[in-house]
């Protein structure tokens, strides 16, 4: 295994302490592990919290700040966040109005976000959670009980952040990320497994002419081993396993983003995109919005994802809003 790191023990505290150096406009308490904003908490604002395991970055912690969340918390190497961890990052956003978690459907993820949402309660903070399930490869897996949330996370987390700061109350904020959630769908395929620190080997073995199409994003199976096969014929089926289950019309505007799982060069995601907005504009559909990178990532998996969001002018204009974190800027 060969990785920029000091020890796998220190990873994410090294990491934290990067972040910190590198973008002064957030907090980051390294010792609790919190990530914030630098000018919150703000009266009278809904706050937005999620997190989950490290290794997705620059999701959660890479989208902190102005028109997103208002706190990330990682946890270890693809491990949950505990809750005394997400109550101290729910007290430091809290400005008065509420606390929206945006959880990824994993286990670990549900059940310390619940827990935390009880100690939320008792401390008189209001919250609502807002689950991320749009994975269709697969309706249950070691991970979890029901869909996976992977690329869907980014578009409720950029379109809540941004109705959030408009001056939403906390139920209008909640309904809004379940109804981006309800609207996306999303499927990965993995050319290669990813290696965690700790483990120090691939997580799976992958003979160099396979794929594992519908992979999550923490190395877990797919559907199906297939042969190595077209970027064409690769996004033809995850495709056609996305749009089975959410159809298109040309009526809609749909946000499609074409994510990099960590080892994957940008010019194969241009590749994959294109041929997303080939197959979209032989259904009638033009694509809205699009976003190509690394955004949700599994380490130094090489992969890939889509994600379709079936957007209307309200999704596409709080997408369009400014947003300023050190994942996604634009507007400002």
């Amino acid at each position: 295994m060969k990785k920029f790191l000091n020890t796998p023990e220190t990873l994410l505290v090294d990491a934290l302490r990067g972040l910190a150096a590198a973008h002064p406009e957030l907090r980051v308490d390294v010792d609790r592990r919190i990530i914030t904003r630098a000018d919150g908490p703000r009266r009278g604002k809904v706050g937005l919290v999620s997190g989950g395991g490290s290794g997705h970055e620059p999701l959660h912690g890479g989208f902190v700040g102005p028109g997103m969340l208002d706190a990330a918390c990682p946890g270890e190497i693809f491990t949950s966040p505990v809750p005394d961890q997400i109550l101290a990052a729910t007290r430091a956003v809290s400005g008065g109005a509420g606390v929206v978690y945006i959880v990824k459907n994993y286990t670990g993820d549900v059940m310390n976000f619940q827990m935390a949402t009880e100690l939320a309660t008792d401390e008189r903070i209001a919250t609502e959670t807002v689950l991320v399930n749009d994975d269709v490869a697969v309706k249950d897996s070691t991970w979890t009980a029901g869909r996976r949330g992977t690329g869907a996370t980014v578009f409720v987390e950029k379109i809540a952040g941004a109705r959030a700061e408009r001056g939403a109350s906390l139920r209008e904020v909640a309904e809004l990320a379940r109804r981006v959630n309800a609207a996306s769908r999303s499927f990965a395929v993995a050319l290669t497994a990813c290696t965690t620190p700790a483990a120090g080997k691939p997580g799976f073995d992958l003979p160099d002419d396979e794929i594992e199409v519908g992979v999550g994003i923490h190395g877990e199976p797919g559907r199906s081993r297939e042969k190595v096969r077209s970027a064409k014929q690769i996004v033809a089926g995850a495709l056609d396993a996305i749009l089975s289950d959410r159809p298109l019309t040309p009526a809609d505007q749909p946000i499609v983003m074409v994510n990099g799982l960590g080892a994957t060069p940008l010019i194969e995601l241009y590749v994959l995109f294109g041929e997303v907005a080939a197959v979209l504009s032989g259904h009638g559909v033009r694509v809205a919005r699009a976003l190509v990178g690394n955004y949700i990532t599994s380490l130094d998996m090489a992969g890939a994802s889509i994600t379709v969001c079936g957007a209307d002018d309200e999704l596409i204009a709080l997408w369009d809003a400014p947003v300023r974190t050190p994942g996604l800027r634009w507007g400002v």
